[in-house]
This record gives structure tokens, sequence and C-alpha cells, in this order.
């Protein structure tokens, strides 16, 4: 006898990103997003003083990223983004919704988009 699982089917094409409100981020001239992310914590402080570690990180996001981060504000659908990103890359973003519900689902996993 096997015990059930409660599955939930995640369809990220409904949900809404946004932006994570507690980290910074820059543009550049060219519109490549830059997130800069702060190292805290104990184990963070000790590697910045042993091992001269940076006190922030910067994370360049790509060129679908970087246009695809000011519409990070929850009020748009995946789905509603990747209509704006077929009609700015055209066939240069195919497989479209596979790629962008798994970009969302990297940044979520990294804290830098948060669903609700």
């Amino acid at each position: 006898m096997s015990k059930k699982k409660n599955v939930i089917d995640k369809n990220y094409l409904d949900y809404k990103p946004m932006r994570n409100p507690v980290l910074n981020y820059t543009t550049d001239d060219e519109g490549i997003v830059t997130l800069e992310i702060e190292n805290k914590g104990a184990m963070n402080r000790i590697f910045q003083k042993l091992f001269k570690k940076p006190k922030i990180t910067y994370i360049h996001l790509d060129e679908t990223g970087s246009f695809i981060w000011p519409y990070l504000d929850g009020e748009m659908t995946i789905t509603e983004l990747g209509v704006i990103v077929k009609e700015h890359f055209g066939e240069k973003a195919e497989p479209l919704y596979e790629r962008l519900a798994k970009y969302i689902q990297i940044l979520v996993s990294y804290k830098f988009v948060i669903i609700e």
C-alpha cells in the first residue's frame, strides 16, 4: 500500500512574477540589468575576511532577462510576458513558454523574483 502524495500541478504560465523588493539593481546603457546581492550572515563575514570574498555579488542578466525584468511587477502573467517577448525577439525566443517558465523558476529559486 503506497501513500498518496499531495502533488500540486504548477502552471507557471498563470503566475504573476514580481521582482524581490529587497534587491537592488542597475541598468547600463545597453539595457543590461545587473542585480546586486549583498552577502550577509556569519559565514559570509568569515569568508569575506579570510578569503577576501566580496560583500556584494553582481549578477548580470542576459538579453532576454534584462528585457523582461522591468515587466516583473506582479501585474502581468507569464503568458502575457510571453506575448511581449515574442513581439520583441520573434523566432529567436522559441520555444518561448518553456524557456520563459524555466527562466522564472530559476529566478524564483534564487529569490530574485517572488511568485504569489
